[in-house]
């Protein structure tokens, strides 16, 4: 059905009637037209411009019947006052934070596209309370929610960023081109191009300092996969030494046993997997695939086979003296 055409001042009105229908599950005609100052006649002509638009309206006779707001079959834009603005958003800071364990992404998404409408009068109450709430909840390492929406702000608008961030004893400035934040179990960390390096790089969010979006827009270049770099780069790339290991279980099982901060594992068939890791120590990499209790073998490094063969014949020869 074509909704009516639009008369001056009726955009304004079908939005308030939208707005009360959110407010209370059914109404009635009389009851809409007195609030919005106009007919029945009129209320019913903008329920039929809000069903053009998508939004399911259902309308019922009788004792109790009225006019009702139902779901449709996608998400339709939805109106929120000043107060439900600030509660909204100071949500979304929280779960960003941490604070809410696994819902860290989808809550920076939200609150990317709510940032995009917030009005500039709202923001400093938004910090405001963000600022009065804490958690005691220590699953991920705590990060400033408004750095994460600085730099939430720069992937999307695709500008360049600017941080401090350590190196060694040192901390240096350094210039990216910032393209996704992609959270673990534990941390929060940009994938970006670094400027001064020419190359890809990762980035705890917890180490950054002095964080600040630029102006100067960047032409998005190429990308390697953001999550599976990321979680490579905190597993192995970060540490002296790596290994690989052929576990003779499915993937899945492998990975609700592995936090993937700690290692990547890639299907190998229906019944192995792959296994990378990286520590300083590869004999703590190694106790921890055999505490997985399944059979597997090393891939790499040479050397750590090896170990393997002298660790599990000491093993027996403990096993045997035990039992003389």
């Amino acid at each position: 059905m074509t909704a009516p055409a639009d008369a001056p001042g009726t955009t304004e009105r079908v939005l308030a009637l939208l707005g009360l229908l959110q407010q209370r599950r059914v109404w009635t005609g009389p009851e809409l037209g007195d609030r919005l100052g106009v007919t029945p006649r009129t209320v019913r002509r903008d329920v039929e411009r809000l069903r053009a638009l998508g939004y399911q309206v259902h309308a019922s006779q009788g004792v109790g019947g009225g006019y009702q707001l139902g779901p449709g079959q996608d998400l339709p834009p939805l109106l929120l006052d000043d107060d439900e603005a600030i509660v909204t958003a100071v949500a979304l800071l929280i779960g960003a934070g941490g604070a809410v364990a696994g819902v860290g992404g989808a809550a920076l998404r939200a609150l990317t596209k709510l940032d995009r409408v917030l009005p500039s009068r709202l923001r400093h109450e938004v910090r405001t309370l963000a600022g009065a709430v804490e958690s005691f909840d220590g699953g991920r390492t705590p990060v400033d929610p408004g750095t994460l929406m600085i730099l939430a702000r720069a992937c999307r608008d695709e500008v360049e960023a600017g941080f401090d961030y350590p190196s060694g004893r040192t901390h240096t400035r350094r210039r990216v081109e910032p393209y996704r934040l992609v959270a673990s179990d534990r941390r929060w960390y940009l994938f970006a191009y670094d400027l001064d390096r020419a190359d890809w790089r990762t980035f705890r969010v917890d180490r950054m300092t002095e964080v600040a979006a630029r102006t100067w827009r960047f032409r998005p270049r190429p990308t390697p996969d953001p999550v599976a770099y990321v979680q490579e780069s905190v597993t192995s790339r970060v540490y002296a030494r790596q290994a690989r290991f052929l576990v003779h279980a499915d993937a899945a099982t492998v990975r609700a046993q592995i936090p993937a901060s700690a290692a990547v594992v890639r299907p190998r068939g229906d019944d192995s997997c792959e296994v990378l890791s990286g520590a300083t120590d590869l004999d703590a990499v190694l106790l921890h695939v055999l505490r997985l209790g399944h059979d597997f073998e090393v891939l790499d490094p040479p050397d750590l086979a090896a170990r393997c063969q002298l660790l599990a014949a000491k093993l027996h020869a403990a096993g045997s003296n035990s039992s003389d």
